[in-house]
């Protein structure tokens, strides 16, 4: 008897789901998305109450007078006197209780009110979104970047795999894998700056600012992209499915058009979940060494001037940013994957056929 005629039970491959007997595919990407959606939804409400509320706790504990430190991030530390330091402590209420401090800044996150900023005395929320699409437009092109090398070379080796390139991607991946990003960043700044100047070292210039910083952190996702490329289109190649596709007449690129790509990407567009961890770690660091004008590099200067709205309002939105591309990452893989339309469809059949 056939597995797939067990009710209840799931296509193998993608080319089965897509040719199962008229199962309602549209309606069940829409449920699935409907519940990706309400899922992370609540996921961003926990992220965001969680993250401010850590960051406040966090900038209290640690040493030194937060008044003088944020008048000094207001005056200069050279201008910084007891009279200023105190008449921050006032009017930002520094002298509260945490727990009252807390509470209040609570119930402003409730209206949607992020504060203003402790040492420009600007909106939060109106820093972030002059800093976040600095921050998207070097992220957007870190993944092309990564992208853009991982995914050729990696369906490459897989498909030869054991062959030359699949062990000169290794060592690629390994060394840059072991490479600090700043220490590649430096590496490219000397080179392509100081050596042959063909890029502005730092800064958001109009002309090649963005070539650096883009290149450091998309060559770093692409240290281990590359072999999850290459381990899935691998296990695609040696598929039967796959193996059939070339025995019934199809080219090899035909074969790859039409059984392989698909079938591949789902493990690496999976991934990409992954790579957003190291993707907002990075951002911070290379924003910092590339001075490009970011919440990354925000956040750093908010922590030295002890800015905690800035800092909460900042952490909360890499946070939230985290929660929306893991979504969209979610969405891509359903619509991708057939099978992950037919679950919801799957549990429903197997209860109303239990009633």
């Amino acid at each position: 008897m056939n597995d797939r005629s067990a009710p209840g039970a799931l296509p193998a491959t993608l080319s089965d789901a897509a040719t199962t007997s008229r199962l309602p595919l549209a309606s069940g990407l829409a449920r699935t998305a409907s519940r990706i959606v309400l899922q992370r939804g609540l996921q961003a409400l926990i992220v965001a109450t969680l993250v401010g509320t850590l960051s406040f706790v966090m900038m209290r504990l640690l040493p030194g007078d937060m008044a003088f430190r944020i008048a000094a991030g207001r005056y200069g530390y050279d201008m910084v006197t007891a009279q200023a330091a105190e008449a921050v402590r006032a009017e930002l209420g520094l002298g509260l209780p945490w727990s009252q401090a807390l509470i209040q800044w609570w119930h402003r996150l409730l209206q949607g009110d992020l504060g203003l900023s402790a040492v420009t005395g600007a909106p939060v929320i109106a820093e972030i979104g002059h800093q976040l699409g600095h921050t998207l437009t070097l992220a957007i092109a870190a993944l092309a970047v990564s992208c853009a090398i991982a995914v050729p070379l990696g369906f490459v080796a897989g498909l030869h795999a054991g062959g030359t390139m699949d062990r000169a991607t290794l060592v690629a991946s390994v060394l840059l894998r072991a490479m600090p990003p700043f220490v590649l960043g430096i590496v490219l700044v000397s080179v392509l700056s100081i050596d042959f100047a063909l890029i502005p070292a730092a800064g958001p210039h109009e002309h090649g600012g963005l070539i650096a910083p883009a290149i450091t952190l998309g060559l770093g996702l692409a240290a281990t992209s590359i072999r999850v490329a290459r381990d899935a289109m691998a296990a695609v190649a040696s598929s039967p499915y796959f193996r059939f596709a070339q025995t019934k007449g199809l080219t090899d690129r035909d074969a790859l058009l039409r059984h392989g790509i698909r079938n591949a990407a789902i493990p690496l567009v999976a991934y990409l979940g992954v790579q957003l961890v190291f993707l907002l770690e990075g951002v911070v660091v290379i924003e910092t060494l590339f001075a490009w004008p970011g919440i990354g590099h925000a956040l750093v200067h908010a922590i030295f001037g002890r800015d905690v709205p800035m800092i909460q309002g900042t952490a909360i939105v890499m946070g939230l940013m985290f929660v929306a591309l893991n979504t969209l990452v979610d969405l891509a893989c359903a619509g991708i994957d057939p099978r992950l339309r037919l679950r919801p469809w799957s549990r429903g059949a197997r209860h109303g056929g239990a009633q």
